[in-house]
């Protein structure tokens, strides 16, 4: 597994991608299947679960599961389900996420806890019901992985009024090197990817009016794309990576270090 030939293989392998219907988390989902790995994708909505499934399935194994991840027993529920298909679970992809736009003044309590309790909470009980998988799948030669899904709000201070986004994408970066410090013992690697601009449902609005002024700001000069978010995922749960916890990798066309 280890030769050069096979350090991006992920073939054979179980993956769980939460908010894997649309967005970043469905081109992720869709790359892993592409490269062989059995992957179960999660989201709210069963039509959008039916059909996310019945696309991916082009691909190779996919299934869908709706649940509603901030309710910690719809989680439970979830969780249940995969465990009783898959005792060992490779990869886990914490994707899901919602964002919230208010001003300071009159930013609501109900924006804060959806955001947090989504983002931020789901990411850890999730990781915490599924990681005796985790470890049933991992090996000091080939650990498992979690993969958080975090972003460049969260190393650097936006210019929009996304207050609890922002503060939980910084809370899932730490996560992860938390997490990464305490379940690296079982064979885990727990690492995040910051992601910038992609053209998403739930970028479609700042887009569409500030996207040129985005991409002009941009070192790099263009959003996005889903071979950007699949290559970098393909490396963190391949080969290529089993030495890497704990890393925060900014993907964001150099949007960190430039706004």
């Amino acid at each position: 597994m280890n030769s050069n030939n096979k350090l991006f293989d992920v073939s054979g392998k179980v993956a769980v991608v939460t908010g894997g219907t649309r967005g970043i988390g469905f081109m992720i989902a869709k790359g892993l299947v592409q490269n062989g790995v059995k992957t179960y994708v999660v989201s709210r909505s069963s039509e959008a679960c039916a059909q996310a499934e019945a696309d991916l399935k082009q691909y190779g194994e996919a299934i869908a599961i709706a649940a509603d991840l901030a309710d910690l027993a719809q989680l439970d529920v979830v969780v249940e389900k995969i465990l009783a298909r898959e005792p060992e679970i490779d990869i886990l992809v914490n994707n899901a996420g919602v964002t919230w736009g208010a001003s300071f003044d009159a930013f609501p309590e109900a924006g804060w806890d959806k955001v947090i309790d989504l983002n931020v909470k789901s990411v850890f009980f999730l990781t915490q019901r599924l990681v005796n998988a985790l470890k049933a799948a991992g090996s000091l030669a080939d650990p498992s992985r979690v993969i958080n899904i975090g972003s460049v709000d969260g190393i650097s201070v936006p210019e929009f009024e996304n207050y609890s986004y922002s503060t939980s994408k910084a809370a899932v970066h730490h996560l992860t090197r938390h997490l990464a410090c305490d379940l690296a013992y079982a064979n885990i690697n727990v690492n995040a990817i910051a992601v910038g601009s992609f053209k998403t449902k739930m970028t479609e609005f700042m887009l569409g009016k500030h996207g040129d002024a985005i991409i002009k700001s941009m070192p790099r000069g263009r959003l996005g794309i889903e071979s950007d978010i699949v290559g970098t995922v393909i490396f963190l749960t391949s080969a290529a990576s089993s030495f890497m916890t704990g890393a925060v990798i900014p993907l964001d066309g150099g949007c960190s270090i430039s706004r």
